[in-house]
C-alpha cells in the first residue's frame, strides 16, 4: 500500500478513537497580570453569580474581592471559601476572613498547612477559573499572573465536585476559627 493511503487510514482511525463532545466546546478566556487586571474580571464574575460561588485560594486580601463575595452572599448566593491555614497569619488575610465570617460566609482552612496551591473559583455550574493569581491587589496590579476563565458546563461541574469533595474532607480541612 502506498504511504499516503496508510497515513490516511491512520488519520481516520485516530479521528474515530478520539472522543468528541463534552469538553471540546469550552470557551477559555486568558488574562495576564498586571496588564489585563485579572482580579477585575474575577470580581465581575462574582457579581454575576446567582446560585453559588465556591472559592479555593491561598491568598485573599483584596477588599474588592471581599466586597463582591459579601454582596453575593447578601443576594442569597451560597458563598464558601477554602484557604490556607498558614496564610491566615497574615494581617490582611485575617481582616478579609473576619469580614467574610461576619457576613455569614463559611470558611475552611487546610490541616496540611502550607500546601494550598489551588486557585479556583466555581460559579453556578457554568463558569470556573484557574491560574496562578491569588485574590490580592498585588496579584491584580503588580505580579506576573495568569487567570483562565473557563465557560463550560461539564468542566465546571467537575470543578464543583472537586471543591465539594475538599469541603467535605474533614481530615484535610476544618472550620476557620476567629481569634
Amino acid at each position: 500500500m502506498p504511504n499516503h493511503i496508510v497515513l490516511s487510514l491512520c488519520l481516520v482511525v485516530l479521528m474515530l478513537a478520539v472522543p468528541v463532545g463534552a469538553g471540546w466546546s469550552a470557551t477559555v478566556e486568558v488574562y495576564y497580570g498586571p496588564d489585563d487586571a485579572p482580579l477585575d474580571r474575577l470580581t465581575t464574575l462574582y457579581r454575576h453569580a446567582t446560585r453559588y460561588l465556591y472559592v479555593a485560594v491561598y491568598g485573599l486580601t483584596s477588599p474588592r474581592a471581599v466586597e463582591a463575595m459579601v454582596a453575593a452572599k447578601k443576594r442569597g448566593v451560597d458563598v464558601r471559601l477554602i484557604t490556607d491555614l498558614q496564610r491566615t497569619e497574615d494581617v490582611k488575610q485575617r481582616t478579609a476572613l473576619h469580614t467574610l465570617h461576619l457576613a455569614g460566609i463559611p470558611i475552611l482552612v487546610n490541616e496540611h498547612d502550607g500546601l494550598m496551591h489551588l486557585k479556583q473559583v466555581v460559579i453556578d455550574d457554568e463558569v470556573n477559573t484557574t491560574g496562578s493569581m491569588n485574590h490580592t491587589t498585588s496579584g491584580n496590579r503588580y505580579n506576573d499572573e495568569r487567570l483562565d476563565v473557563i465557560t463550560d458546563h461539564a468542566i465546571t461541574v467537575k470543578a464543583r465536585e472537586k471543591f465539594l469533595a475538599m469541603w467535605n474532607d474533614h481530615t484535610r480541612y476544618r472550620a476557620w476559627e476567629t481569634h
